[in-house]
């Protein structure tokens, strides 16, 4: 039976991803060599590189303005970690966005850099929403945000406009809808929520905004170090950088980011219907801040919990229980799910009406 992946990450990705990786690990282009073993400094490999780095910021329309992009090691998390190693001045102080856990976890970070201030959060309502209304300090080093929550359900739809750099984790919607990309000077996101295989991050950084803290920062921290190395400072994740460049390929050959949204903007639309027409389930997000990426919905009746399971499963669904901090259920609906799958979704949750 077809899986319908909704994971929230690692997460589904094309089917001709699959194949050209499946291909490559037993023979990278015919060269007798695995993706796996051939060297990151052999032509081959640094044409992988040059073409992933160059097709992510022609994507973003990022091209010839000022940008880098890096695939680096160490997650989303590590960034947490370079993003005040790099903008905090010494005796500064930073601007932060608390929208969910992963929010949170960079704020932690960045107070042991210096003064770190949340100017709002939505820890008090359980991340449903996102904070609005709130002010930025003027004399910030740099705003830092967080653009999708993956695990509560939550999207930002307008970000602020401020005359200091603006750091936006992108891990779990970057690729997927239309921006105007450059209100910001620093992007990163993880590879596995959206764009391929977990190990690699996606790091993209207006240059003039680096060398101003006056930090002196460890040479694998650095940014700007990275840059000069042309993203190969030390040994690349090599694979995980491939399947991100078919997946990218995959995307342009799509029709690009505005392409990709329509069909996102149609997914969500179904089953966010569902779930506001069916009296059995209700959102768990509020209604103006639900992602596109990542739907959160409960039982209004948790004693139809185990009969809503048992229907899902045997309609071949994978991956939909919610995350433990919101329970019910999650579906995440990634550039590379189907309509379909989404339709197969909302057609059991439609029986389990008729059933109960």
């Amino acid at each position: 039976m077809k899986k319908h992946n909704y994971s929230a990450g690692p997460c589904i990705l094309p089917q001709e991803v699959f194949d050209k990786s499946a291909q490559a690990i037993l023979d990278f282009n015919e060269s007798g060599l695995s993706i796996l073993e051939i060297s990151h400094r052999s032509k081959d490999f640094v044409a992988i590189m040059d073409e992933a780095r160059a097709l992510a910021l022609e994507l973003l329309g990022l091209e010839g303005k000022g940008y880098q992009a890096l695939f680096l090691a160490g997650g989303a998390s590590l960034e947490f970690l370079m993003v005040p190693y790099n903008l905090m001045k010494e005796g500064g102080k930073a601007a932060y966005l608390d929208s969910g856990t992963w929010a949170s976890g960079a704020i932690k970070e960045a107070k042991f850099f210096g003064e770190t201030v949340v100017v709002a959060s939505s820890k008090d309502q359980n991340y449903n929403n996102i904070p609005k209304g709130y002010t930025v300090p003027t004399d910030a080093d740099y705003f830092h945000c967080t653009s999708n929550n993956t695990i509560f359900g939550t999207q930002i739809k307008d970000f602020p406009s401020l005359d200091m750099p603006v750091v936006c984790d992108m891990s779990s919607d970057i690729f997927s809808r239309v921006l105007d990309f450059t209100q910001f000077d620093i992007i990163y996101a993880g590879a596995q929520k959206n764009m391929g295989p977990a190990g690699t991050t996606l790091v993209i950084v207006k240059e003039e905004i680096l060398g101003k803290s006056g930090r002196t920062i460890p040479s694998i921290l650095d940014y700007e170090k990275h840059i000069k190395a042309e993203s190969m400072y030390n040994t690349p994740p090599v694979f995980p950088v491939y399947a991100s460049l078919l997946t990218l390929q995959w995307l342009k050959n799509l029709g690009g980011i505005a392409a990709v949204e329509k069909l996102n903007n149609a997914k969500d639309a179904l089953l966010y219907a569902e779930i506001d027409r069916n009296p059995l389930f209700k959102g768990a997000a509020a209604v103006e801040d639900r992602s596109n990426m990542n739907a959160t919905f409960l039982l209004n009746n948790p004693e139809h919990a185990a009969t809503f399971d048992t229907m899902w499963k045997a309609a071949g669904i994978s991956g939909i229980p919610g995350h433990r901090s919101v329970g019910g259920y999650r579906a995440s609906m990634y550039n590379a799910m189907p309509i379909e799958s989404v339709q197969v979704l909302v057609d059991v949750m439609k029986e389990l009406e008729n059933k109960v």
